[in-house]
């Protein structure tokens, strides 16, 4: 690996502390931020128990780390917002808007069946971009690139939002951009509205299918796993993008499904020159010393890695291993260690680490291993509790990782 652009995680008075994550972690031209629970960063304790007034905490505490790094809010690329209860989006969406002056950034909304503290009914993360680069790359002025089409659907959020060599897409429902409505149908019918969606918006940017690099798919019931596979596979017919499956509690307009993707961006934004950069690479690899799937372990382009979300599964058998929720937090963390590896990576090149748990309170336990894996700076870090996990786990973790050397013909 080449050691070329050097990660820098950063902390601020301003926002709450953590042990176990850093505040932000900047690589390259993007910045990643920790999820931000509603905690007022100098009692240490949740905020009321209001979701506005909560929504407002989460997001003064971006706002604070953003401003620390000498960044503003119109900075933000991708907001992803976690609620414990789905009826509360049109109360945060009060607040949210507030903090936005230019431009709205891309956006998920989810609900989870829980958050790291009791009292939270909302959490916050973030995606910004960072114009200056990371050492030794020269500051250079950036330019965000934000798009929306007729034939996606509209809301409270720029559908495509492109800043360096990535396009940071919306969240898709399965809703019918014509009709504003949720397709007729089942999983099946929704998934493939999901794709088209993206599909579209992916078009009117002279962009292919072939170009996402990672996909997360929400789902309402975790069975429903094959149903949606099978659809992805019509969306994929060259290769397939890395890939984390969550379930939720509920989603937007009582959908069954909503998609997020993270799509590469060849052709840079200004002053980046197109001739320059299109041909950038994406290299997709996979590792017999992970778990076997039907899709990539890792997904590169540009200065980032995109790992899988990683189910405690020992490679060799393709089980579930022994133990409770430190085993298998243990082993999602040696399968993603075990890819990162085999792409002449080490896991102090993680950036971004999202966890998934059926019980939110072992989170105590989880950490116990999860410091255990770095030797230097913790990475960004989100955490929401699910009702399930595929396999019946217990905990599923993907991360994303810087990737100094860049993919051809960096």
């Amino acid at each position: 690996m080449s050691g070329v652009i050097i990660k820098n995680s950063r902390n601020t008075e301003n926002a709450p502390k953590s042990s176990v994550s850093t505040q932000t972690v900047a690589f390259s031209h993007y910045n990643n931020i920790s999820a931000q629970l509603p905690i007022d960063p100098k009692s240490g304790k949740i905020v009321g128990n209001d979701v506005k007034e909560q929504a407002k905490q989460c997001l003064v505490n971006i706002k604070a780390i953003v401003e620390s790094i000498d960044h503003v809010m119109d900075d933000v690329v991708k907001i992803t917002i976690f609620l414990k209860n789905i009826s509360d989006i049109d109360a945060v969406d009060e607040v949210y808007k507030t903090f936005f002056k230019s431009y709205l950034p891309t956006r998920t909304t989810v609900a989870v069946a829980a958050l790291p503290m009791d009292d939270a009914l909302v959490q916050i993360e973030a995606v910004i971009s960072n114009g200056e680069g990371t050492t030794p790359q020269e500051p250079c002025d950036l330019i965000k690139v934000a798009r929306n089409t007729e034939n996606a659907p509209k809301g409270l959020y720029s559908q495509t939002v492109a800043f360096s060599h990535y396009n940071n897409i919306s969240a898709q429902l399965p809703i019918d951009p014509k009709s504003g409505k949720i397709v007729a149908g089942g999983v099946k019918e929704q998934a493939g509205q999901c794709l088209n969606n993206i599909k579209a918006i992916l078009e009117s940017i002279d962009h292919v299918m072939d170009d996402i690099v990672k996909t997360t798919i929400f789902l309402k019931n975790i069975s429903d796993i094959e149903a949606v596979n099978e659809v992805c596979a019509k969306f994929y017919p060259s290769y397939v993008p890395a890939r984390s499956i969550v379930k939720v509690s509920a989603l937007a307009m009582d959908a069954l499904v909503q998609i997020d993707t993270v799509v590469s961006h060849g052709d840079g934004t200004p002053p980046q020159l197109p001739e320059d950069t299109r041909l950038l690479v994406i290299e997709a690899n996979n590792t017999e010393n992970a778990p076997k799937v039907p899709y990539s372990h890792t997904v590169a382009f540009s200065h980032y890695n995109h790992i899988s979300g990683q189910l405690p599964l020992e490679p060799k058998t393709g089980e579930m291993v022994a133990g409770g929720v430190k085993e298998q937090a243990g082993q999602c963390l040696k399968n993603i260690k075990a890819i990162i590896e085999s792409v002449d990576h080490a896991m102090d090149d993680t950036v971004k680490i999202n966890i998934q748990l059926k019980n939110i309170a072992d989170v105590d336990a989880v950490n116990e291993v999860y410091t255990t894996f770095f030797k230097g700076d913790l990475p960004a870090r989100t955490i929401v509790g699910v009702s399930a996990i595929p396999m019946d786990a217990l905990v599923q973790i993907d991360a994303v990782v810087s990737n100094c050397e860049g993919t051809p013909p960096a």
